[in-house]
């Protein structure tokens, strides 16, 4: 009876035990593939599993407070917006990018608190890291492909997700060809950004610059160069203004236009109540707990590590100029409020607690630990250089191990603070530099400013280098084609062109040239006399032997008066005849008028001399210009020295301020013919 009796108690026991082993081993074997059982023995996937689980329960769409300056908790309803297409129920978790987070195991495990099927998506700080369908149909997998290889990087998440949905909604077999097509098309290089940074701006604007005064003034120098050489010179100096001026109208007006980009990326600007929601939320768990973990993150202290920190607070609390230790195990990101400064967010979360201590982050990402001073009787200096790199960023050991070592390494910070002296009176870390307004972060400067106004500069610079390298250019080629063509210039360029101290090479040339082109030009007796009478005497001067023109045994100063002779005798058949030529640099040509003008630079020794237009402009306008001008021959009594033309012979060149008749009778007399 005994027995039995023992055996009737014992059956309840039984059946209590056994029937949640059987019920453990259904749901395992019901679960999807991607849970981990291993949850059940690690507490840390499970509470960070189970928070977010709460908060999909809440709301399917999820935005954490950590991302402010990336992805700002209004945004919410944009993501819930375009959830809705997708067609099944969808969840989507925005949260930091941890290095530490498995983004499979994370939603199987949020699946299994939350037990709804749908189509789960996780979004790490901009972009889509995973994306898991529960109990649905949906090409997840080929989604997050196409969003990955089509879009570019910072495209940012909303338009990521948004072109993730519309593949989703396309069917698995549409969505699977499309992600084979996106690998390869962008296999081998990315899709354009969409965005512009900072130094893109400064290029743009330093481009606006150079061309906003060097397109202008590069038109107004080049009409110059252009106009030394043209007969309709008054309509270039007409043109030439209107155009520069309106190139530069264009370039101000059309440079926005082109460059119309206003922002550094897809972020959305931030309210100041997202700015402060984490803060907010840090500073209200500290107020009731000295150690406040992420929820959103890893756990990196075990129960047992916690209350060994719990008790070394207590006790350096009541210590002997020990006071309140604050402990953040919060993730430092660039996108967060305090842009990833672990002493800004310290200072922002001791103005909320609004209580003295010391505030201690670790960030339970990257394993770093953070301790400042607010208030307390504690060497600051101390604090700040006496701690150990191996503390507060860790050795190779903790660099291996998933939680840091976090846990032992707050417990020797507990005892360095232990050991740390003591002041008088209380210290504090100065305040830290504020980070980036959220508003302006992400903004681009004006265009009109930055290096456009180097590029001002830069652009005069610019088209004087042009004008000079046209001008150069210009100077070379038609230096060639003299060489090779025996075509003699355009009168109109000679004032220009022709050199006032000229070399024997190329007064041989150009009288070669000049002689044959005029006699080319007489081909029949009809030719008139007076015409005829100039190639005879330039003839007379070589001759009779247009080569010998260009052989040694000329002198400068015949080779002078033999190219005036044939110039005249040119401008004669071409309709320019004229009794005169310019008296000032007998190269330049035929001459219209007589003028005085200044022939000394020292004095004002002046001359009547016949003049070509340029020579008679700079007599009136610059008289001091003429001397300048002269044509200037080697004298052969005094070796190198060169004077004007007038003053080193006394041969026939020295007519020619007298006119062509003058110099026709001298050449003659000087060849004996009559």
């Amino acid at each position: 009876m005994l027995r039995l009796l023992f055996a009737l108690c014992a059956l309840p026991a039984v059946f209590a035990t056994a029937t949640p082993a059987h019920a453990a081993d259904t749901t395992a074997l019901t679960r999807p593939a991607t849970t981990t059982p291993a949850d059940a023995a690690d507490p840390a996937p499970v509470a960070q599993a189970a928070y977010l689980a709460e908060r999909l329960r809440e709301n399917p769409v999820y935005v954490t407070d950590q991302l402010p300056r990336e992805v700002p908790r209004s945004t919410a309803p944009d993501f819930a917006r375009l959830a809705k297409k997708t067609g099944v129920p969808t969840y989507v978790l925005v949260l930091p990018m941890l290095s530490s987070t498995d983004g499979e195991q994370l939603l199987g495990a949020v699946h299994d608190r939350l037990g709804r099927d749908g189509l789960y998506v996780l979004i790490e700080g901009t972009d889509i890291a995973q994306a898991t369908a529960y109990g649905v149909r949906a090409p997840a997998e080929a989604a997050v492909t196409v969003t990955l290889y089509e879009l570019a990087y910072d495209a940012g998440p909303l338009a990521g997700f948004e072109r993730f949905v519309d593949v989703i909604a396309q069917g698995e077999e549409k969505a699977a060809s499309r992600a084979e097509a996106a690998r390869e098309t962008y296999r081998d290089h990315e899709p354009a950004e969409m965005y512009i940074g900072p130094s893109d701006r400064q290029n743009q604007s330093f481009l606006t610059g150079i061309l906003l005064t060097g397109v202008p003034l590069s038109i107004l120098l080049l009409a110059a160069y252009a106009r030394r050489g043209r007969i309709g010179k008054p309509a270039l100096r007409r043109i030439a203004p209107g155009a520069a001026l309106l190139s530069a109208a264009a370039i101000a007006l059309t440079a926005p236009v082109v460059f119309d980009e206003t922002r550094s990326s897809a972020a959305r600007p931030p309210t100041p109540a997202e700015m402060s929601a984490r803060v907010e939320r840090v500073a209200a768990g500290l107020k009731q707990n000295p150690v406040y973990a992420d929820p959103e993150s890893p756990r990196v202290l075990d129960a047992r590590q916690l209350d060994r920190l719990h008790e070394r607070i207590r006790d350096f609390r009541r210590s002997d100029g020990g006071g309140p230790v604050y402990v953040s195990l919060v993730p430092q990101t660039p996108e967060s409020e305090s842009a990833g400064d672990a002493d800004l967010f310290a200072a922002a979360v001791h103005a909320k607690v609004g209580e003295d201590g010391v505030y201690v982050v670790a960030d339970p990402d990257d394993g770093t630990i953070d301790v400042l001073n607010h208030g307390l009787r504690l060497d600051s200096s101390h604090l700040s250089f006496g701690l150990p790199d191996s503390l507060t960023l860790g050795d190779s050991r903790a660099d291996e191990a998933d939680d840091h070592l976090l846990g032992e390494r707050l417990d020797r910070l507990m005892t360095f603070l232990d050991e740390t002296p003591r002041t008088d009176r209380p210290q504090s870390e100065p305040a830290p530099a504020a980070a980036p307004r959220a508003a302006d972060e992400h903004t681009l400067p004006a265009l009109y400013s930055t290096d456009f106004w180097p590029g001002l500069f830069v652009g005069a610079f610019a088209a004087l280098l042009l004008s000079g390298l046209v001008a150069g250019a210009t100077w070379i080629v038609r230096g060639l084609l003299r060489r090779r063509s025996p075509v003699p210039e355009p009168f109109d360029r000679m004032p220009f062109t022709a050199p006032t101290a000229p070399s024997t090479s190329y007064l041989r040339r150009t009288a070669y040239h000049e002689l044959t082109a005029l006699s080319a030009e007489f081909t029949g007796p009809e030719d008139r006399a007076r015409d005829r009478e100039r190639l005879d005497a330039a003839l007379l001067l070589v001759d009779g032997d247009p080569g010998r023109a260009r052989r040694p045994g000329v002198d400068p100063a015949t080779l002078v008066a033999v190219i005036v002779l044939a110039r005249a005798g040119r401008a004669a058949l071409t309709g320019r005849a004229s009794n005169l030529c310019c008296g000032v640099n007998p190269l330049h040509g035929p001459a219209e008028h007589r003028h005085h003008v200044r022939v000394s630079a020292e004095g004002n020794r002046r001359r009547l001399l016949p003049v070509c237009a340029p020579c008679r402009d700079t007599a009136v306008a610059q008289p001091g210009g003429i001397p300048g001008r002269l044509l200037k021959l080697p004298d052969p009594a005094l070796g190198n020295t060169r004077l004007p033309y007038y003053d080193i012979t006394d041969g026939p060149l020295t007519a020619v301020p007298d006119g062509m008749g003058r110099l026709v009778d001298r050449v003659r007399g000087t060849a004996g013919v009559h």
